[in-house]
């Protein structure tokens, strides 16, 4: 296959569930740092490629995606083995759902405490405090009897997931506390082909 090209920034928790994802079921990726701080995902050619001028975003030949659950789908589908997203309506309902909550209650608890505790983002820093508990302890109790997120392997579910609860420390959220996370964590770091974050 042709190398996919991944529109990446270092530091952002969306792009590294793309690499980490692609490095666990062995899809080889071209990466190209997006210079944020310089305004680079503002300029026309990045616009061109997506709209919301955001990372991550992927290129395949003509095909151009963004946003990295939808990367996630496509990757998976297109290049993987067939139990990082299964085909049957069960399965990939199961995955939708993490899917969902990564973008929404991950992404506005822990996610949101790393942009105001380590950049300085200019959001309610206490609220994403009080949402990340809440979620944590959520995900914590539904991890009690069962490996994975989502299927009983590891599934894209758990690569969306993951790097914004890993990197949740970042933003002054104690992970501690959550032992059935941790153990999930630690599930997820022994898997071949896994990369740290920040990698």
């Amino acid at each position: 296959m042709a190398q996919c090209v991944l529109y990446n920034c270092g530091p952002s928790g969306n792009c590294y569930k793309v690499r980490l994802f692609a490095s666990l079921a062995d899809i080889p990726l071209k990466i190209l740092e997006v210079d944020l701080v310089g305004g680079e995902h503002r300029q026309s050619a990045f616009t061109a490629l997506n709209p919301w001028q955001q990372v991550p975003v992927l290129q395949d030949g003509a095909v151009v995606l963004w946003d990295s659950q939808a990367i996630l789908v496509y990757l998976a589908e297109r290049y993987a083995e067939p139990e990082w997203c299964p085909p049957d309506p069960l399965s990939r309902a199961q995955i939708t759902q993490w899917l969902s909550v990564s973008a929404n209650e991950i992404q506005h608890g822990p996610a949101d405490a790393r942009l105001v505790h380590k950049f300085g983002y200019q959001l309610n820093y206490d609220q994403a405090v009080r949402l990340s508990a809440h979620v944590l302890a959520t995900i914590n109790t539904h991890l009690t009897d069962r490996d994975w997120l989502a299927l009983r392997g590891p599934s894209i579910a758990d690569c969306a997931a993951y790097p914004y609860i890993a990197l949740a420390p970042e933003g002054g959220i104690d992970l501690e506390p959550y032992g059935a996370i941790r153990t999930w964590m630690a599930r997820i770091e022994t898997l071949p082909g896994y990369i740290p974050v920040g990698s």
